[in-house]
């Protein structure tokens, strides 16, 4: 394997550091979204704090930020080896880091679901479908986005291997669970204390 994946791997990083959430909610309601709601520069917070179609933006280019430094580099090398995955994994790492520990916020950032979603729809888009499945399903039952996000993070790599994606990946997106299940501990505790403030209790 080359070294021609080092710049794109820098530009994922950086791409990934960009707190669109943030710039949003400055722009749109003047507030830092870091200091309202639960303080997460995410998509769900910007939606509960300043509106849904801010927040739908903020998804996107959340899930840009992992989906353009893949299927770019996807193209610039479209040999499938496993050279090339090795390398795909990396720069679809570097963006996810980016997100969750931002260069330009002192190495803070968001949970990195739409980052990894962008990820997994540039390696494999049927199992993204398997998997916003599975988040929808966890959102509707318990009414917790963090749970669907932690559950469709962690059943990923099950998904992937269902449809036989090369292993690499595989082991990828068990990293990219592990670094999102990290970043809901917080999430994970309320929930288990029974203090985790549901989806739709936010907006009744």
């Amino acid at each position: 394997m080359g070294y021609h994946w080092i710049p794109f791997a820098v530009a994922a990083y950086f791409l990934g550091s960009v707190p669109f959430g943030k710039l949003i909610a400055k722009k749109v309601a003047r507030i830092d979204i870091t200091r309202t709601g639960s303080g997460n520069i995410g998509a769900t917070n910007v939606a509960r704090e300043i509106g849904l179609k801010w927040g739908l933006l903020t998804l996107t280019l959340d899930v840009l930020k992992g989906f353009l430094p893949v299927i770019f580099l996807a193209h610039y090398t479209p040999q499938s080896t496993h050279g090339q995955e090795v390398a795909l994994s990396f720069v679809g790492l570097s963006a996810l880091l980016g997100h969750q520990f931002s260069l330009f916020e002192t190495f803070r950032g968001g949970k990195g679901v739409a980052t990894a979603l962008g990820i997994y729809l540039a390696i494999s888009p049927v199992s993204c479908l398997l998997a916003l499945l599975v988040f929808v399903s966890v959102v509707y039952k318990w009414n917790f986005v963090s749970l669907g996000s932690i559950t469709s993070a962690c059943a990923m790599p099950l998904i992937l291997a269902l449809f036989k994606t090369p292993q690499t990946f595989v082991i990828t997106s068990l990293v990219v669970g592990t670094l999102i299940c990290i970043k809901h501990k917080d999430n994970i505790l309320r929930i288990l204390r029974g203090q985790e403030t549901g989806w739709r209790d936010r907006h009744t």
